[in-house]
């Protein structure tokens, strides 16, 4: 690997023919990745391709064994995250952990506050000094506001700044804008231009290959947790990634197949929870996938937890099959044929420190217990069965599911519930966070699904998903539905009109 300029300056940070192993499984293989001062560069593959792996050795948690970490040219060797940060390592996480009670120049400077006479925190110079690191960044946030409720693209920016007040060289940003609007993103972008400006070298992961596209000028691939390629972005298009990444040509990455839509199996009649959303009617028939699309906040969330029972409702009505579900009772729902994949598959989807056999199992206990104990081999069978048809990739059904990708996570929640043969399935963000490969499964298992009768309904805010899945398209608007948009009639800017109020 070169830089692209034969008088660039010398790599920050390299690796060396690094390779991890963990037990039989290899997540690394004689990797290599050179990140230069003033460049964003992308590190790309699937879910499974080793990410991860290189992110927590530049972060010290691992250490290889074998290959070299260089920093700026001499061989180092991070015991711990202690030592990394301290050679101006940083890594930014995709959900940052900040103590929510305390200012955000206390969390910027926790343990290592300026200090006045006789030890006491010179609390005038930790505001200063905070807000001197937020003008770097080009962001206006208050030095005394509390860390609680700070929107989490506002919590990234205070994980931006803490590494700043390290004198960080190297920033890993890993998934920074899974959870962000547009305007979040664009403004997380600009802070990366800044601190490129400064001089910073930063590694970007994301799954959202058009922001690779966007900020990166080179991207490293991983595959199968071996080095595929370092190379520029200029002239390479997403296919071409995509290949790099998986091996192969993708199949259309929205397969969607024609059905004939059936009886309506889902009805939604006039429902409203005060103060989330208000007289929302759809239908969703046999067969069809229907799109629910909108802007973060604009309800739809709230509006498929309710429909579920998660969340009671104050008036209207759902029925499924033409018979009415009871308020407020997921049990009920379930039994009259209703599932539901949640937008959070960690936190609502998955108990992560269960196994994979006993996740997929969670939604069928009343088949596989017998006068109070569990059938195990019956609970197994069913487990290796739905694996099997999702092409879950793991070592042992017994392991816990955290070990697991985020796409086979994903694939889990989905094999959990598919599992319970659904009439109606509601899928919330489906494709959020896990790589094109899988995104592509998922697809072709929601368009064959729709194929066999079942009816669903997509809630997405990738709108080349929305557009290229459903045979119908919702919009939600401040808790209301704008418009119903048919699938010929669907562009991103008909929906995004109707997304921010413009359509009627």
């Amino acid at each position: 690997m070169t830089h692209p300029s034969d008088t660039g300056p010398a790599p920050v940070l390299a690796l060396r023919d690094v390779s991890k192993s963990f037990g039989a499984v290899r997540a690394l293989r004689d990797v290599r990745l050179e990140l230069f001062p003033g460049e964003v560069h992308a590190l790309a593959g699937e879910n499974g391709a080793g990410k991860s792996t290189l992110i927590k050795t530049l972060a010290g948690v691992h250490r290889p064994d074998s290959g070299r970490v260089l920093l700026d040219g001499r061989p180092v060797v991070f015991h711990g995250p202690g030592d990394a940060r301290d050679a101006g390592i940083a890594v930014i996480h995709q959900e940052p952990t900040l103590f929510p009670d305390l200012s955000i120049a206390e969390n910027i400077f926790m343990g290592r506050q300026p200090r006045r006479s006789l030890g006491r925190i010179d609390h005038k110079a930790t505001r200063a000094a905070t807000a001197d690191l937020m003008r770097r960044l080009g962001v206006g946030l208050d030095p005394d506001r509390p860390a609680r409720g700070l929107s989490i693209a506002d919590q990234q920016i205070v994980e931006i700044a803490k590494a700043l007040s390290f004198d960080a060289r190297v920033l890993v940003m890993d998934e920074p804008t899974a959870a962000l609007t547009g305007g979040e993103v664009a403004r997380l972008f600009g802070v990366v231009h800044s601190l490129r400006g400064q001089g910073a070298a930063v590694l970007f992961v994301s799954h959202r290959l058009e922001e690779i596209f966007r900020i990166c000028e080179r991207v490293t691939t991983l595959r199968d947790g071996a080095w595929i390629a370092t190379e520029p972005l200029a002239g390479m298009t997403e296919d071409d990634l995509v290949r790099r990444m998986v091996g192969r040509d993708l199949d259309a990455l929205y397969p969607k197949q024609d059905v004939t839509p059936g009886d309506v199996a889902l009805s939604v009649r006039r429902l409203t929870r005060e103060g989330v959303f208000t007289n929302v009617s759809f239908e969703v028939r046999r067969g069809e996938i229907v799109g629910l699309a909108g802007l973060v906040g604009a309800g739809r969330t709230e509006v498929a937890r309710a429909v579920f029972g998660i969340d009671r409702w104050d008036a209207g009505a759902v029925e499924v099959d033409g018979k009415p579900l009871v308020n407020g009772a997921p049990s009920t729902a379930m039994a009259a044929g209703l599932a539901l994949v949640p937008e959070d598959r960690r936190a609502q989807g998955l108990v992560m420190d269960l196994s994979i056999e006993r996740n997929i199992g969670l939604t069928g206990l009343g088949t596989t217990v017998r006068a109070g104990l569990m059938d195990r081999r019956a609970e197994r069978g069913r487990s290796l069965d739905w694996a099997a048809r999702l092409r879950v990739k793991y070592s042992r059904l017994a392991d816990a599911v955290s070990t697991l990708s985020g796409g086979n996570q994903q694939k889990v929640v989905l094999a959990k519930w598919l599992a319970t043969g659904p009439k109606v399935l509601i899928v919330d963000e489906p494709t959020r966070g896990i790589d094109v490969g899988t995104k592509a499964e998922v697809h072709r298992l929601l368009s064959a699904l729709a194929a066999d009768g079942v009816a669903i309904l997509m809630i997405s805010s990738d709108l080349p998903e929305v557009l290229g899945m459903a045979d119908r398209v919702l919009v939600m608007h401040e808790g209301r539905l704008t418009a119903e948009i048919a699938r010929a009639d669907a562009t991103e800017e008909t929906v995004m009109a109707a997304a921010t109020g413009r359509a009627a």
